[in-house]
């Protein structure tokens, strides 16, 4: 069972990019041990293909080569925020360019033939990023109806966040609003698995 991870700094997790194996230490390692140990007779694949930095375009072009090349049985995409998050200062959100590019990844993947698991980027409320919130909403209306329509499963981590970082603190989940704490991966990995689960 071969399971490709695809996305940006989030999935990257600091990975070993010179190995093809390292998952890195985020969600996608803290999944793939999980998954080892719910299914011992299953032999899982799981492959990082996350880039730090990488925007949805970005990953429009590298979907074939990184993604629909391996083979896939499944693919988890989680991609988005550096669409938003690094926009500089007068810059708009262009929405008709990142649903075209968004578009296009959803496309390739299904033509693969692979169950594709679209997972929502998220933004926590910290007072440098609040300023993107808009455009991130922006962002979620159109990612979340393009899901909807080509992939197999889609998790709201957006809205899973927002309803658990009340009761403890940001902190807890995120230092910079925008990337994972061990916490918030390990929450990550539990709501992708419960998808995964129904393909298995």
């Amino acid at each position: 069972m071969k399971i490709v991870f695809f996305g940006d700094s989030i999935t990257e997790a600091n990975r070993n990019a010179a190995d093809p194996a390292s998952l890195g230490d985020g969600y996608v390692s803290i999944l793939h041990e999980k998954l080892k140990n719910l299914y011992e007779d299953v032999a899982f694949e799981c492959l990082n293909r996350g880039v730090g930095g990488n925007s949805v375009s970005d990953l429009a072009v590298r979907v074939q080569a990184d993604v629909v090349a391996e083979k896939p049985d499944i693919v988890v995409l989680l991609a988005g925020i550096n669409d938003v998050w690094r926009l500089k200062e007068g810059q708009t959100f262009d929405a008709s360019a990142f649903a075209a590019d968004f578009e296009s990844i959803l496309s390739a993947v299904r033509g693969s033939g692979a169950k594709l698991i679209v997972a929502a980027p998220f933004l926590f409320d910290v007072p440098d990023k609040r300023r993107f919130r808009r455009s991130f909403n922006e962002e979620l209306g159109v990612l979340r109806p393009l899901a909807e329509k080509y992939a197999d499963a889609y998790v709201a981590l957006d809205e899973i966040f927002a309803g658990v970082s009340g009761s403890v603190g940001i902190a807890a989940y995120s230092a910079d609003g925008v990337h994972p704490t061990h916490r918030a991966s390990r929450l990550i990995a539990d709501n992708i698995i419960k998808k995964i689960r129904k393909f298995l």
